[in-house]
Parts: structure tokens; sequence; C-alpha cells
């Protein structure tokens, strides 16, 4: 059982249990997060679109990836230019897909 959801401008496959680094977004207070952009679910019969569907996830924690540098060279110019960048995201843990009122979890 897995659904692929959108979130952050990006496409992700997840499955209960799964503990998956998205782009960051802000949890509320228990520390939960509902995805409702869903944009496919497998069941027993297939991958399907579902009409309603949902994803639950528990925030695990916050960070910054690793540095990617960004070297501009214009050569016989005398121009250079490095440049560090960092993205932040949020860890979270996927604790049910919830299709069609049929509840999946891990």
């Amino acid at each position: 059982m897995y659904a692929v959801l959108r979130t952050g401008g990006k496409q992700y496959r997840v499955a209960p249990g799964d503990v998956v680094k998205i782009e960051s977004v802000s949890a509320s207070d228990d520390k939960t997060i509902e995805f409702s952009d869903v944009l496919a679910v497998s069941g027993n019969d297939g991958i399907v679109k579902p009409g309603s569907a949902k994803v639950t996830a528990e925030v695990l924690g916050e960070g910054r990836g690793n540095k990617i540098l960004v070297f501009h060279l214009k050569r016989k110019k005398q121009y250079k230019k490095l440049q560090g960048h960092r993205q932040n995201f949020t860890e979270v843990r996927i604790k049910s897909i919830v299709a069609d009122g049929v509840t999946y979890s891990a």
C-alpha cells in the first residue's frame, strides 16, 4: 500500500511507516501534518486516483541539507564567484493513509 502525494512543488511516493525529508512546512501544536493533495493510491485492485484521500504524518524534526556549491566563471575576464546553499527540510514519518473511507496504517 502506497500513495503519491504532492507538497512543496515535489511529488513523493510514501507508505505507512516511511520517513521522508520534505520541503519545510509548519506543523500544528501536536506535531502532525495532514496532506490532502494526494495524486494516486495503490490498493488491492491496482493504482487508482482517489476521490477523497488524506495522508497523515508526524514531524520528527527539522534541519538543513548538505551544502551545494554554485560556481560562476567567465574565462579570460578574471571573474569568479562562489556561492553556497543549504536547503531547509522537515523530516516526517507517515502514520496513515486514508482513501475512500479505508485507513491503512503501519
